[in-house]
């Protein structure tokens, strides 16, 4: 299955979630913020939910919240089973230890896609070696540097300056005037803010 690339504030909407690594927009009507996206909007209340829709939800929140593709999220999942410990805990801590994840937390960039962007053009230096690959898992102690071209600068100042601008997660260490982070250590749960439960993830993929 290919990556995402419609209306993506329709899928906040869908999953009743705000995905601030998707988008930066917000849905002003609160009306509008329980209702399903469609021509009659029902209310999600009236909905009735089956134990696999919302196995399925939460995947999905997963997977569009960090960008990836379904054959993508399977492979971190079968990944995270080959590691000892917490399943959907380790499945998180893959997807967070992202390289453009790691340069969306340290307000490098407004959204993962963006981060994405960047990375994938040569813009970003991982121990002083340009990587190009969003994917590259980061590890503790790694730092992480964007090119000082003006246009980059721009883009930082810009996210710097408003007012979705995200926390700085415990386990993260960056400067924005020098446009570089660092990697202290791996995430804990608790800095992962996303509403998901990573439990019924691992059961979706159980049978697979």
């Amino acid at each position: 299955m290919s990556r995402y690339r419609g209306p993506r504030l329709r899928l906040q909407r869908r999953l009743g979630v705000q995905l601030s690594h998707l988008t930066r927009k917000r849905v002003r009507n609160k009306k509008r913020q329980n209702t399903l996206p469609g021509q009659h909007g029902y209310s999600r209340k009236k909905i009735r939910r089956s134990e696999y829709r919302m196995r399925l939800e939460e995947k999905q929140k997963l997977r569009f919240n960090y960008c990836i593709t379904e054959a993508q999220l399977f492979r971190y999942v079968k990944e995270a089973r080959r590691i000892k410990g917490s399943t959907g805990l380790i499945i998180l801590q893959l997807l967070e230890m992202r390289l453009d994840t790691i340069v969306f937390r340290l307000n490098l960039s407004p959204t993962i896609l963006s981060a994405r962007q960047l990375v994938s053009h040569g813009h970003v230096k991982v121990n002083n070696h340009v990587v190009t690959i969003p994917s590259f898992q980061c590890q503790p102690g790694d730092s992480i540097q964007l090119s000082d071209k003006k246009s980059i600068r721009e883009i930082v100042e810009e996210n710097a300056s408003s007012k979705r601008r995200t926390y700085l997660p415990y386990h993260l260490a960056g400067s924005l005037k020098q446009l570089k982070g660092g990697v202290k250590k791996v995430v804990d749960r608790k800095d992962i803010r996303l509403p998901v439960n990573e439990l019924l993830v691992v059961e979706y993929y159980s049978r697979r």
